[in-house]
């Protein structure tokens, strides 16, 4: 599945991506404050294509300029949801782009296409997002993308292993047509 926004392509992540995954993902500005450690190589790099980034719904986020994938957005249904007591009909959205592409308003704009594609193709009621303390960036693009709070977990364990506060943003089926004007 491929989908398409203004300037943006998002396609499944293929192996010959591994090059221009690792140049992004090997910045220690990206994968801690997301909670997954930088990447070491391209070899580490073609594992993720191979083993998380081929997950249903696990999009390269690919500037149409550029041609070349820049970033990850996602979709998580239901049982795969990070989200401890998920509904079957909700999803979790997750994200990141490299460094030089900060700031471009591009996430958002990937963000608002998986809405799109949770609440019209897929049947969702809800969507979440959820960020550890200190990624204003990440609050950012959920505020822009019509997510509101919902709450707050401290305590967490990190998959870095450090313990961390997490804050939890939904946007339901209604609050995104409103905000939509359909």
């Amino acid at each position: 599945m491929t989908l398409e926004t203004d300037r943006l392509i998002l396609r499944p992540w293929q192996e010959t991506d591994a090059e221009y995954l690792y140049f992004y993902a090997k910045d220690k500005q990206i994968g801690p404050i997301a909670g997954w450690p930088p990447h070491t190589s391209v070899e580490d790099s073609l594992n993720v294509i191979r083993t998380v980034f081929s997950a249903p719904e696990t999009y390269a986020v690919v500037p149409k300029e550029s041609g070349c994938p820049a970033g990850c957005a996602g979709i998580i249904l239901g049982d795969n949801a990070h989200i401890a007591g998920i509904k079957a009909d909700e999803a979790e959205i997750g994200y990141w782009i490299g460094v030089p592409y900060w700031g471009q308003g591009l996430i958002p704009e990937a963000v608002r296409r998986l809405l799109q594609r949770c609440f019209e193709n897929l049947g969702m009621s809800a969507v979440w997002c959820v960020y550890y303390d200190g990624n204003i960036r990440s609050r950012r693009v959920m505020d822009k993308c019509g997510f509101n709070f919902h709450h707050t977990e401290t305590g967490k364990l990190s998959p870095l292993g450090d313990i961390r506060t997490e804050h939890f943003m939904r946007i339901t089926r209604e609050e995104w047509i409103t905000c939509n004007g359909d």
